[in-house]
């Protein structure tokens, strides 16, 4: 500031001293009174008339150039904004990348783990009941049925992994039993798991919306269900599942539970990777928590811009 100060009187200076130079000049030389003496010759063109008229002249240029000046600070401003934002978008993605990155690898560690622990050992408890199967005495039936029945129950709780794996890679419901009917059994099964009531209500036709929608709205409503568990205290969850003709898909996930930080939730990869979900099906999601009202989390998806038909 006090640089840009210095600056502006050392500019004033200058406009003084060449103002009054030119003063001192004008009044060594007498140069009106020699110019008007050499205009009196053109005085049928009105040459005299020239002074003022270039004098107007150079205040309209001046003018111009300081209008020209602020468009062009205005113009700076703008693209400097324009670039924070930029950076700002930059530094986000990368942030996301890097969670999700980071979340990739968690998974593929979990998976692995049960594979290696779960599996494996359903794999080792059937091969050792093969084993006993094949070498117990062929008049021993309580020992082959007792081996028949172990061997029976690995290979059910080896279904039951393997299903449990596919589901979380894949929800089959989706493709068997379309949308809303998926939504009922992820509800129901989360209840079970949870023993926090969770009703869903559906309003409208859901089939042919597509199967990018599809997974958008399922997973939205998972995270949501997960948060719950794992964050709410909850004592009971209302999903809600609306169509609005061909305009819009309304989804709402309300808690009754202690609520939360919404600035803080959504830096998580969780919420924030069903933010990202939204906005690539040209929808938006809204977290909101009052305080002491819960957590309600509602997804709205444009129908018309999707293609989907009535």
């Amino acid at each position: 500031m006090a640089a840009r100060a210095s600056r502006w009187r050392g500019d004033l200076a200058w406009v003084a001293v060449a103002t009054l130079a030119s003063y001192l000049l004008a009044s060594a030389f007498e140069l009106q009174e020699s110019l008007t003496h050499r205009l009196q010759r053109f005085e049928r063109w009105q040459a005299d008339e020239l002074p003022l008229s270039l004098t107007v002249l150079s205040g309209g240029l001046a003018w111009y150039a300081l209008r020209r000046r602020r468009e062009l600070r205005d113009e700076l401003r703008l693209r400097e904004q324009a670039e924070q934002r930029v950076a700002d978008v930059l530094a986000h993605n990368r942030h996301l990348a890097q969670q999700l990155i980071a979340a990739q690898e968690r998974e593929r560690l979990a998976l692995a783990r049960e594979l290696h622990d779960e599996l494996g050992q359903s794999c080792t408890a059937i091969r050792i009941e093969t084993s006993f199967l094949r070498h117990c005495a062929a008049d021993d039936h309580a020992g082959l049925l007792a081996s028949a029945a172990r061997a029976d129950q690995a290979a059910q709780g080896l279904y039951e992994l393997v299903r449990d794996l596919l589901g979380r890679l894949r929800p089959a419901d989706l493709d068997t039993l379309g949308l809303t009917a998926a939504l009922q059994a992820l509800c129901e099964g989360w209840q079970r798991r949870t023993g926090v009531a969770c009703a869903f209500d559906a309003r409208g036709e859901f089939g042919g919306l597509g199967d990018v929608i599809d997974i958008t709205v399922f997973r939205v409503v998972q995270e949501a269900l997960t948060n719950v568990a794992r964050h709410a205290n909850a004592r009971r969850v209302q999903v809600e599942l609306r169509r609005d003709g061909l305009a819009w898909l309304h989804l709402a996930v309300q808690d009754d539970g202690r609520g939360m930080d919404v600035a803080a939730a959504t830096r998580g990869l969780g919420l924030l990777g069903a933010v990202e979900r939204a906005a690539a099906v040209g929808g938006a999601l809204d977290i909101s928590s009052p305080r002491g009202a819960g957590v309600r989390i509602a997804l709205r998806v444009p129908l018309a811009a999707a293609g989907v038909a009535a």
